[in-house]
């Protein structure tokens, strides 16, 4: 079968499933199966394709059809402007994360700092950070072994083995060191609206990298008051948070003695990240 017809098929498929990004989909999809970049296969449609590649494709577009997400389908995620490996162990990676770590690497430029990344899933904040920031090292924690696995490969994949440690720990029970940085994208979305979320992510995405309970704050909380005992002296506490948490956020970080320097908005303009170090009291 010809290149272009199998994806216009594909593409077809997944619309009928009601997937916006169908075209793109099937063409990212086919793309991991040939192990070639997406802008191949539009210059290549004419090129036939093997009933193996067609077989596993066509397999590959009904995980499609039931909402799996493609970074799971593939196995990796662009993060970064690098693929980390994904699984159903971590969550995938999201562009306005980007976002914190932008500022992050702006404000250590050329600096030597200790991180520490809580609830790390697959590794990529901590990994991008430390491939800007040469002089720098860090840990990340997680309470999913298989996520802590996950993260171990991708450090090996981007060559920072030795700069880079991981470790299957919750956050209230962790004490290894000082921090010049602690950063965490927990668990913020209030379990009542779990349900409303879409298939792709409901269904798939671990639901403890999701739940912040109640009101989404239950992580993030013991994020905060952690951190009092793990940051150092001017160190920064940088955390994601979901939508219209801003303000209740804010207010737990002031009782626990921080000071925000910054605040960065998503893509519709909503707070999605507070950076904020800690006030010492004489």
């Amino acid at each position: 079968m010809i290149l272009e017809k199998i994806i216009k098929q594909a593409s077809s498929t997944l619309k009928n499933y009601n997937i916006h990004s169908h075209e793109l989909d099937a063409q990212l999809i086919l793309s991991e199966i040939m192990k070639v970049e997406r802008e191949l296969l539009i210059t290549n449609s004419e090129v036939t394709i093997s009933e193996k590649i067609i077989k596993k494709y066509e397999d590959a577009i009904k995980r499609r059809t039931k909402k799996e997400p493609v970074a799971y389908i593939n196995g990796k995620k662009e993060f970064w402007s690098k693929d980390f490996i994904v699984n159903q162990s971590t969550l995938v990676p999201r562009p306005e994360t980007e976002l914190l770590i932008y500022k992050l690497i702006s404000h250590f430029k050329n600096k030597k700092i200790r991180i520490l990344d809580v609830g790390t899933g697959s590794g990529c904040i901590l990994i991008s950070i430390l491939k800007e920031l040469k002089l720098s090292n860090g840990v990340g924690i997680d309470i999913s072994p298989k996520a802590i696995n996950t993260a171990k490969i991708n450090s090996k994949n981007h060559n920072l083995e030795n700069r880079s440690k991981f470790k299957a720990c919750d956050i209230s029970r962790f004490q290894e060191g000082k921090y010049d940085l602690i950063i965490s994208n927990p668990p913020y979305i209030p379990t009542r609206e779990i349900k409303n979320l879409s298939e792709d992510i409901k269904n798939y995405e671990p639901i403890t990298a999701l739940d912040g309970g109640i009101d989404g704050l239950d992580l993030i909380k013991k994020v905060i008051y952690k951190s009092e005992e793990l940051i150092k002296t001017n160190g920064l506490l940088a955390l994601e948070i979901g939508y219209n948490q801003y303000h209740k956020v804010s207010k737990v970080l002031k009782s626990y003695g921080y000071r925000e320097i910054s605040k960065e908005f998503d893509y519709n303009h909503n707070v999605r990240c507070i950076i904020s170090t800690k006030v010492k009291f004489f």
